[in-house]
């Protein structure tokens, strides 16, 4: 298995965007890396209407299955770790419908970062058990869920 480089991923469309526009190859801690490119497009995606956001969130979801399980072929390994659109997808999850602020921002990028780090119970069987890229994918969708919970409940209790 080869990393591919940044001009690599500049003429493959696909890699790009798996890659997290480049994000995805630093050589630590990628899916944080990931992660963090997720949140200028947050802060772009948060002023849409809900059913804008969450459908965009969903059609990224639905794209990340193509980009994630292609990526992983052209790599030929199950899960690189510099793949991160699942990471992108499950921080835009995190923040649906969050309140306003960096402070929020930063609250959910903790709280995604913990569930897909610690992958608790279903989280960690999606890992385990589904390949290709849904199961790429399901593992952060699922992570992105539990954290947008505890964001929420947060909220409830502060707000």
């Amino acid at each position: 298995m080869k990393q591919p480089t940044f001009p690599e991923l500049l003429r493959d469309p696909v890699m790009l965007l798996a890659f997290g526009f480049g994000s995805g190859l630093s050589p630590k801690a990628p899916g944080t890396f990931g992660t963090l490119a997720a949140i200028p497009f947050w802060w772009l995606l948060q002023g849409l209407p809900p059913g804008w956001y969450l459908g965009l969130v969903i059609a990224a979801a639905l794209l990340g299955f193509h980009l994630c399980g292609a990526a992983a072929e052209k790599l030929g390994v199950h899960d690189h770790g510099g793949i991160v659109w699942d990471e992108m997808v499950g921080y835009w999850l995190t923040m649906f419908l969050a309140p306003a602020g960096w402070g929020w921002a930063l609250y959910g990028f903790v709280l995604f970062r913990l569930f897909d780090i610690a992958k608790p119970p279903p989280i960690r069987w999606a890992d385990q058990k589904v390949h290709g890229g849904v199961g790429i994918m399901l593992d952060d969708i699922l992570a992105g869920l539990f954290a947008a919970l505890v964001l929420q409940l947060t909220a409830l209790f502060i707000v």
